[in-house]
């Protein structure tokens, strides 16, 4: 890195010495299995049946839980369902002798990582578990990055290509659609490079305006424009030495995208009303929901940029294609939010389970973790129920029809609510599910907006248009 001090490489990080657990009542298979996992690096304990495999976990935890359907005392499935309970995120992959389809199924939908066909060659265990210990894929970052968390072959052969081109200075340009998790893609590639403790400037194309993007991209003198009363240095210069996002860069106006090139190729920015270069290192990262290469044949999108930027292609599937993801990241989510009280929900109902895994998720992970979070916020305990998730309609019709439709009578200050009659018009309807709303997160109104799936500010300016009937403290 030009002007930079080059830590040094620490190359690719490798999954050995991991801890696995193989339950088999078959010796002879259970010996095969466990010789291939400790050539591979890992440690490896054996049980020999379903109560002494569910002891072990209680005693020691697990990286991976290998465990035949078979095995005596205890069956797989019970031992399936202990080690969701005690430790979620550990992958269980479960395997038989027999092709039998609804125990396949039943086994994934209580969360199997993968369910296999005996013989098992070396290879094939090789594969899978190279695949599960990898399912929770962490950057170096001392705990402080968001993990990407997958289960699904083409996501882990990405993060793969990510981390091995992570030492160039290669551009990587992520597409996805919208809530797919390009910006992590992008925060894994820089955390897994030598400039990883360097800047990491993420920069929302399409969220800023024409006039100011370029300000904001490369800075500006002093007198450069009317209210530039002093300079600013832009993000290519914050980045310098590390990694600038270029978040929706197919946003970026034909003449930004013929600045972003000379950057790209020259190594140094021009800023707005200044009268030298100045040189920058940084490591560009771009994303896209768009077509690109559509856009190049519609002249909106240069050519020439498009070449500089896909250097290394990264392409993130949209989370319908990737449905065995969604029970790690429901456990994720569930980890991560708490009720209005502080507790935890217990999981989730198998009703709720196959719902989740059936909804087309066209808001990708982001749609789930809002889905996640509010199903939380609206559950009074236990399990988050099929009731709570509010899938395929709006909020605030299915808080409506989840509250038994009560009538709502109205005074000069408060609302009074009943549950015999139905709901007579949209204004009560609403009122009633903005004070349902409030109590349940104890008036804390950024948690009563998800629910309702509104934002703060609209959320706010109903409070005042209702201020004389809503029992709530303004």
């Amino acid at each position: 890195m030009r002007g930079c001090r080059k830590p040094p490489s620490k190359g690719v990080a490798m999954l050995l010495d991991k801890r696995v657990l193989v339950a088999d009542g078959e010796s002879k298979s259970r010996r095969v299995l466990a010789e291939v996992l400790e050539r591979s690096g890992h440690g490896v304990a054996e049980a020999l049946d379903g109560r002494q495999a569910m002891e072990l976990c209680r005693q020691q935890n697990f990286s991976l839980v290998f465990a035949d359907m078979a095995m005596p005392r205890a069956g797989a499935m019970e031992l399936l369902k202990e080690v969701r309970l005690r430790s979620p995120q550990t992958p269980v992959v479960l395997y038989s002798s027999s092709a039998d389809v609804a125990s396949a199924l039943e086994a994934m939908k209580h969360g199997a990582f993968d369910f296999l066909l005996k013989p098992l060659s070396a290879e094939l265990i090789e594969e899978v578990a190279r695949r599960a210990l990898r399912q929770m894929a962490r950057p170096e970052t001392g705990g402080q990055a968001r993990p990407i968390i997958t289960r699904d072959a083409a996501v882990l052969r990405l993060l793969e290509l990510a981390r091995s081109v992570a030492p160039s200075r290669a551009t990587v340009l992520v597409y996805g659609e919208s809530g797919t998790g390009k910006e992590l893609f992008a925060r894994y590639v820089h955390n897994a490079s030598p400039r990883k403790g360097k800047p990491f400037i993420a920069v929302n194309c399409a969220a800023l305006p024409e006039s100011l993007l370029e300000s904001e991209l490369f800075g500006h003198e002093k007198g450069a424009f009317t209210g530039a009363v002093m300079r600013k240095a832009g993000k290519f210069e914050l980045a310098h030495c590390g990694t600038l996002l270029l978040d929706e860069v197919s946003e970026m106006n034909p003449q930004l995208q013929a600045k972003l090139l000379r950057v790209l190729q020259e190594g140094e920015i021009d800023r707005v009303g200044g009268r030298a270069p100045v040189p920058v290192d940084v490591r560009v990262v771009a994303t896209t929901n768009r077509d690109l290469e559509k856009m190049i044949a519609e002249g909106s999108f240069r050519q020439d940029l498009y070449y500089r930027l896909n250097v290394i292609p990264l392409r993130l599937p949209p989370l319908r294609e990737r449905p065995q993801d969604i029970p790690p990241l429901v456990d994720h989510f569930l980890a991560k939010f708490r009720r209005p009280d502080g507790s935890r929900a217990e999981g989730v109902a198998p009703e709720a389970m196959e719902r989740l895994l059936a909804s087309p998720w066209r808001g990708n992970v982001r749609e789930l973790e809002n889905v996640i979070e509010r199903a939380v916020l609206v559950s009074a305990g236990g399990q988050l129920r099929v009731e709570h998730l509010f899938l395929g309609e709006a909020p605030v019709r299915a808080a409506a029809a989840m509250s038994a439709q009560p009538q709502v009578t109205e005074r000069p200050d408060t609302v009074t609510v009943s549950g015999d009659l139905p709901l007579s018009t949209l204004r009560e309807m609403e009122k009633q599910m903005i004070s349902r709303s409030l109590r349940e997160t104890g008036g804390n109104r950024t948690h009563a907006a998800k629910i309702l799936g509104i934002s703060v500010r609209t959320l706010r300016n109903k409070l005042n248009e209702y201020r004389r009937e809503l029992s709530v403290a303004l």
